[in-house]
């Protein structure tokens, strides 16, 4: 595997929409939003390529949840706004996004793991790609079913990874210009309710 960085790597945020989010049961709709949102900003702060998609905004999944608003406003309106295809991989305007980048090494992370995140995380792979999935920037309906879908990521290649892991990665040495931007996203949205 090739170390994740910011020149190498795009981060796909996955239907992190205010109604799918109620269907996240085995983690705290705060700490998977802070989770969410340290991604994202890590992903802007630091230059690398975020792209936001959706499914079904009219229905009860609803709009994206307004912290991307905030943190991205270009990617939050140029958002993929998928019909109903359940593996974003499968659709056209969102791979196409991810190709145009470039980039093989991906980022995933949405919501639910047990549907909207385990297919295009095993598609990308098939094609090639590295994907580490941000287990805790998502989550299931229950413990079983986030279990389930995390086994059969792993068993197709998947790299499961958590938050900080992730950006500890990326950041890779605290002392440089990079690695200060992302430890202080991370003492802003993770640490600082840990360590206060």
């Amino acid at each position: 595997m090739s170390r994740y960085d910011t020149e190498n790597t795009v981060f796909l945020l996955i239907d992190h929409q205010v109604g799918t989010i109620k269907l996240a049961r085995n983690i705290s709709h705060e700490q998977l939003i802070k989770n969410a949102r340290a991604l994202a900003r890590t992903a802007i702060e630091c230059g690398i390529p975020l792209i936001l998609t959706t499914s079904n905004e009219n229905n009860f999944q609803g709009p994206l949840i307004n912290d991307f608003l905030d943190i991205a406003p270009k990617e939050y309106e140029t958002r993929v706004k998928r019909t109903g295809m359940v593996n974003a991989w499968e659709y056209a305007e969102f791979k196409n996004a991810v190709l145009a980048t470039g980039k093989k090494n991906i980022v995933l992370a949405g919501l639910t793991n047990d549907v909207c995140t385990v297919f295009p995380a095993i598609s990308a792979v098939e094609e090639g790609y590295q994907v580490q999935v941000v287990v805790d920037a998502g989550g299931s309906p229950t413990q079983l079913a986030d279990e389930t879908a995390l086994r059969r990521m792993e068993k197709h290649g998947v790299i499961l990874t958590s938050t900080n892991q992730l950006m500890a990665e990326i950041a890779n040495d605290w002392s440089t210009d990079k690695g200060r931007i992302i430890l202080n996203i991370m003492y802003q949205e993770i640490l600082v309710n840990l360590i206060n």
